[in-house]
């Protein structure tokens, strides 16, 4: 008997990359609004390209860092999120001759990026319903990778814990998906053993790879994600995309 659905959020419950996406051009033009290169030849010396520096600086936050990169921000990340993110936008600006640019401006930056995000940030249409509707049948947990510095604002801004029974914050655990520390928490927080649960996510390595481990049922969104042979991870369902989890759970406990 299923008892309790374990929920990923972003790609899974909220429409985290359109919201990332609208916050990227706002960033870029106000890096293009706000500074100039620092050369001899202010006449000939083009404005920064504000669209690669705000795309860069968004793949930072999300860690895709090269060996170097990680050596360098991974120690300053682990202290603090913000720090980090002040640093990675002093460098990012840097690689444009772009330099000693104060801490104002530069904080200037990251609450563009968050602010436009937090505004853009939604559910996925028919999301709400269908929580409110679970929730009288399950124990709903959310399972979040991340940084506090992230994913706490944009819970608030969801208003999740209105929704849902718990949620977990990989920034606050000892281990983030798909480790199987954080879905046994999952499982003790909703009182049930793996086969009354399932996992739905939007990350192959992640969601269905850690729900796999803890022996938990897997419901893949896929979006426009091809299956990656080479992983070797198969979810037990997949779906295209997250209107297709109401259909999926009523076909899998009746009710």
């Amino acid at each position: 008997m299923l008892k309790a659905l374990f929920l990923d959020m972003d790609e899974t419950l909220c429409n985290t990359l359109a919201a990332n996406a609208l916050a990227t051009e706002k960033l870029g033009q106000l890096a293009e609004q706000t500074i100039r290169p620092q050369t001899d030849d202010a006449q000939t010396s083009a404005p920064i390209d504000g669209q690669r520096f705000a795309e860069a600086y968004v793949a930072g936050i999300y860690r895709m860092w090269s060996d170097s990169e990680r050596a360098k921000y991974l120690p300053l990340a682990e202290r603090s999120e913000q720090g980090y993110r002040l640093q990675l936008a002093r460098d990012l600006l840097a690689q444009q001759h772009i330099l000693d640019v104060a801490k104002p401006v530069a904080q200037s930056f990251l609450d563009c990026f968050d602010n436009e995000r937090l505004a853009a940030l939604e559910f996925y249409p028919g999301i709400v319903d269908f929580l409110i509707n679970a929730k009288k049948h399950f124990t709903l947990v959310v399972i979040t990778n991340g940084p506090e510095y992230s994913q706490i604002p944009k819970i608030a801004k969801l208003q999740m814990a209105k929704y849902v029974d718990h949620i977990i914050i990989g920034g606050q655990e000892p281990e983030q998906k798909p480790a199987r520390s954080i879905f046994e928490k999952a499982l003790s927080l909703a009182n049930c053993d793996a086969h009354e649960a399932i996992h739905v996510g939007d990350s192959l390595a992640a969601d269905i790879a850690g729900a796999h481990s803890a022996n938990i049922t897997s419901v893949w969104i896929q979006h426009q994600q091809p299956l990656d042979a080479e992983l070797g991870i198969n979810p037990n369902h997949t779906l295209l995309s997250p209107d297709e989890i109401p259909a999926l759970i009523q076909e899998l406990h009746p009710h």
